[in-house]
């Protein structure tokens, strides 16, 4: 039997793992849930990992400030002007990402395609 998959956009991985939950009553070959930004890389994911930033052991400020991991100098810099980076953010408490991170990937036999986007669009995915 043909599959199809469903791709759900939401703003907190509570969400999606909800809609994840309902989506199990389908048939379901596969699913995951991750969260994406805009930057490459996992950088720097763990305060103990900045080093001595008096003394520059560290790429840049996107690396400290927005976690990002950039394979040039360039793209380096062009983070760093994001206002995310700077800490003069108009975005959500604590300068987190107030948009939907948080996407679901779910396969599904044809047959449930359309419950499962109902599924997935009930608990709040774009």
């Amino acid at each position: 039997m043909a599959e199809r998959t469903v791709m759900a956009y939401f703003n907190t991985p509570e969400q999606a793992e909800q809609a994840l939950e309902k989506l199990k009553s389908l048939r379901l070959a596969e699913y995951a849930i991750d969260r994406f930004d805009g930057y490459s890389g996992t950088g720097i994911n763990h305060i103990d990992k900045i080093e001595n930033s008096i003394t520059g052991g560290f790429p840049g400020l996107g690396y400290l400030t927005l976690g990002g991991d950039f394979d040039s100098h360039e793209a380096s810099v062009l983070a760093s002007a994001s206002v995310s980076a700077s800490g003069y953010s108009s975005g959500g408490p604590d300068n987190r990402v107030t948009g939907r991170d948080i996407i679901l990937t779910a396969i599904v036999e044809e047959d449930d395609y359309e419950k499962a986007l109902t599924i997935v669009h009930d608990a709040g995915a774009l």
